[in-house]
C-alpha cells in the first residue's frame, strides 16, 4: 500500500489549491515544496481577481462569465484577502471610444452574476476625487467593479485549509527522482535528509520548473511549452483614493495602477518570454521603463525609473509564451495508462481561475479513487467565515477586543488573517503582551504564528510573501528579526514549536 494517495511537487497556487481540493475529498495527500510556499510566480501576480476586460474584448464571453462567477466565489470563501474595489478608466482621445468603453463595461456587468457589487458608471473627474491625481486634459472616466486579491496569502490560506483536513505540507523539500510503476515512488530530499515516498498517483505543479522536472526527475519527453515572465513596480503613493486605475497604453495594453499596502501604489504588468534560471527572474530596465512611461501618459506626477521601489518579477510556464490567454487559463495534462500510476501535470493560469483549475484537476483523479464530491465553492478558506461586506465590522470588533491597535493596524491584520486574528493575538492585553517589536508593525507575537502555523522559515518568508512589511522595515529591523527567527527554530534556545503548520519534525516515511 502506498503512504499516500496523491503526491505534489510544486507549493505555488496551482499545488497548494490542489492539495486542499483534494483533502478536502478525503485523499491522503503529501505537498513537497523545494523553497517556500508561493515563493515564485504565485508571489509575482497582478493580484487581480476579474473578468478581464481585455478577454472581454476579443470576445471571450464564456472565459469572462466563468471569471466573473469565480471572482463571486472569492468575495464568498475569502472575503479577508480579496477586496472588491471601484476600477477606473480615463477616456483617452488616442485610445477607445468612449462609446465601446460604455458598452464594454454594459456587457461586463451583464455577464456577472448578482454578487451586490455596484455596477459600471460614467464619471465626471473635473469634480471627482479620481480626477486629483490625473492630467487636465482627462474629463471623463468610466468606473465598474472588480476585485484585488493578496496572492501571497492565498496561497497560505488555501496550504493551511488543506494540513488542517491532513494534508502532509513540506517546505524545503525537493524531489530528486520519481519512479513510475502501478504507484510512484518518490525520493526527496528533506531538511538534508533522504526519505522515500511513495503515492497512487503524482501531479507535477512545479510552475516555471514544470518542464525540468518532467524531464529529470521523471524522465518523460520535453514538454513542448516555453517560459513566460511578469513584471510590476512599486512606487510610492500616487493617489489618495482607494480606486484601482485602468490605463489604456499606447499599444493598447491595459495597465494597472492599484493601491498597495496603505503607502505604495503598484504598477504593472509587462509580460514576455524569459529565458534563464527561474529562480533568478529580475526584470529588465526598460520594462521599468515602460510602466513608468505607462503611468506618465495619465498621472500629473512624474514617474521615472529613480522612483521605484521595488519590481515585481515571477515566470511560469506557457504553452504559449505570446498567447495572453495561454498565459491566463493555464495548461492540463493527464496521463493514465494501463500498469502505470496516474501523472497529472498543470502550469500556468491566474489567480482568479485556480480554485477553478485545482477542482477539474482533482475531479480527474474520480475513476481512480472514491471521493466525496466537490466542495472548495462553499467552504471558506481560513479566516473568511463572515460575509465580504463586514469587513468593516471585523476591523471595528477587533478594536474594541485588542484596544492598542490603531485603524490601520487593524486593517492589515484583519486583512491577513480574518477572523483567526485572535489565535495570533490572544489574550494580549498590550503591545508589552505581543513580545518584542521589529519596526512599528511586526511583533513577535505574530512572527511565532507565522513559523508555527504558516510554515515560515526566513526572514523574507514573513516580509515579503506572508506581508509586505519589507517595504518599510530597516536593515536593522531586519537583523533583528533574523536574529530572533534562527534563535526561534527547532534547536534554538528560544523554540516556539513548530516549523511545518504544527510537527517540529515530519513524521518518519513509510516504506
Amino acid at each position: 500500500m502506498a503512504d499516500y494517495d496523491l503526491a505534489i511537487i510544486g507549493g505555488g497556487l496551482n499545488g497548494v489549491s490542489i492539495a486542499r481540493d483534494a483533502a478536502g475529498r478525503g485523499l491522503r495527500v503529501i505537498l513537497l515544496e523545494q523553497g517556500d510556499l508561493g515563493s515564485a510566480a504565485s508571489a509575482a501576480s497582478p493580484r487581480l481577481v476579474h473578468g478581464d476586460l481585455a478577454v472581454l474584448e476579443r470576445r471571450g464571453f464564456g472565459r469572462v462569465r466563468t471569471a466573473l462567477a469565480e471572482r463571486d466565489i472569492w468575495l464568498r470563501i475569502a472575503p479577508h484577502l480579496v477586496r472588491p474595489m471601484r476600477f477606473a478608466i480615463p477616456a483617452h482621445s488616442d485610445e477607445r471610444p468612449p462609446w465601446l468603453l460604455r458598452t464594454g463595461l454594459w456587457l461586463y456587468d451583464r455577464l456577472a452574476s448578482r454578487s451586490g457589487l455596484p455596477g459600471a458608471a460614467t464619471v465626471d473627474v473635473t469634480h471627482h476625487p479620481l480626477g486629483n491625481a490625473l492630467k487636465r486634459p482627462f474629463g471623463t472616466a468610466f468606473e465598474y467593479s472588480d476585485c484585488v486579491a493578496d496572492d501571497s496569502r492565498l496561497v497560505i490560506a488555501n496550504a493551511v485549509d488543506a494540513a488542517e483536513r491532513g494534508a502532509d505540507i513540506r517546505t524545503g523539500a525537493r524531489c530528486v527522482r520519481a519512479d513510475r510503476s502501478e504507484i510512484w515512488r518518490l525520493a526527496a530530499i528533506d531538511r538534508g535528509r533522504r526519505q522515500v515516498i511513495t503515492a497512487r498517483a503524482l501531479v507535477n505543479a512545479s510552475g516555471a520548473w514544470t518542464a525540468s522536472v518532467a524531464e529529470t526527475i521523471l524522465r518523460l519527453p520535453p514538454l513542448r511549452a516555453g517560459v513566460m515572465q511578469i513584471s510590476q513596480i512599486v512606487v510610492r503613493r500616487l493617489f489618495e483614493t482607494d480606486n484601482v486605475y485602468v490605463f489604456q497604453n499606447s499599444d493598447r495594453r491595459l495597465i494597472f495602477a492599484s493601491p498597495y499596502e496603505r503607502d505604495f501604489t503598484l504598477i504593472g504588468t509587462v509580460g514576455h518570454a524569459f529565458k534563464g534560471n527561474p529562480a533568478a527572474v529580475s526584470m529588465a530596465a526598460a520594462d521599468v521603463a515602460y510602466l513608468c512611461d505607462a503611468a506618465n501618459r495619465y498621472f500629473r506626477e512624474r514617474v521615472e525609473p529613480s522612483d521605484v521601489i521595488r519590481t515585481i518579477s515571477g515566470a511560469n510556464l506557457s504553452l504559449d509564451p505570446a498567447s495572453r490567454r495561454a498565459a491566463r487559463d493555464g495548461a492540463m495534462t493527464f496521463d493514465a495508462r494501463r500498469r502505470k500510476a496516474p501523472l497529472l501535470t498543470i502550469f500556468g493560469g491566474d489567480v482568479t481561475t485556480s480554485r477553478l483549475r485545482a477542482e477539474r484537476a482533482v475531479s480527474k483523479l474520480t475513476p481512480f479513487y472514491p471521493m466525496s464530491p466537490r466542495w472548495t465553492a462553499q467552504a471558506p478558506l481560513p479566516g473568511g467565515d463572515f460575509a465580504w461586506a463586514r469587513f468593516d465590522a471585523e476591523v471595528d470588533r477587533a478594536r474594541e477586543r485588542w484596544r492598542f491597535l490603531g485603524e490601520a493596524e487593524a486593517q492589515r491584520l484583519v486583512g491577513a488573517y480574518g477572523s483567526r486574528l485572535a489565535a495570533m493575538l490572544g489574550d494580549a492585553r498590550d503591545r508589552a503582551d505581543l513580545g518584542p517589536a521589529f519596526g512599528p508593525a511586526l511583533t513577535g507575537a505574530e512572527v511565532r504564528y507565522l513559523m508555527t502555523k504558516e510554515w515560515a522559515r526566513f526572514p523574507d518568508d514573513i516580509l515579503w510573501r506572508r506581508s509586505k512589511l519589507g517595504l518599510t522595515m530597516t536593515s536593522a529591523e531586519h537583523d533583528a528579526l533574523a536574529a530572533y527567527m534562527a534563535k526561534a527554530t527547532p534547536g534554538g534556545a528560544d523554540n516556539p514549536g513548530a516549523t511545518r503548520g504544527g510537527t517540529v519534525e515530519p513524521e518518519p516515511i513509510r516504506r
